[in-house]
């Protein structure tokens, strides 16, 4: 990691009053690399770099970083859920062959309203997934 990247890192963790440890800040690094990881997938990364790191102390990480909005869980129906890091709203698509998993950029603003009007809810936020097959695989 390149150490302007890694100050960024620490600002981001500090300004949402979390200690910026090796580990913490390795999870932020693999997830801005590749976008969505579950955290099996996250655990068999960092155990290469942290050869003594545990299970649950990635679930605990996690946890803290979810809970304190650094990070943000997204469900994959039939899949483990992945996480990643907290950016501007928007959607997925998920292709049901590979689990290859895209951010999509889409105004989801009037079906979100909608929602909102025909079920009475005050609506907070939503999760939109679309799934199909990527062009790899079609």
């Amino acid at each position: 990691m390149e150490k302007e990247i890694i100050m960024d890192y620490v600002a981001l963790l500090k300004e949402k009053k979390l200690a910026a440890t090796p580990q913490r800040l390795e999870i932020i690094n693999l997830l801005s690399l590749y976008g969505h990881l579950s955290i099996d997938e996250l655990y068999k990364l960092l155990v290469v770099k942290f050869s003594s790191i545990s299970l649950a102390t990635v679930y605990k990480n996690i946890h803290i970083m979810t809970a304190k909005l650094f990070l943000t869980e997204l469900p994959i129906p039939n899949r483990k859920n992945v996480y990643e890091l907290i950016k501007e709203t928007h959607s997925h698509v998920v292709c049901s062959k590979c689990d290859e998993i895209l951010d999509v950029d889409i105004d989801t603003s009037a079906l979100f309203n909608e929602a909102a009007q025909i079920s009475h809810f005050k609506l907070q936020t939503s999760s939109i997934v679309f799934n199909g097959r990527c062009p790899k695989c079609a």
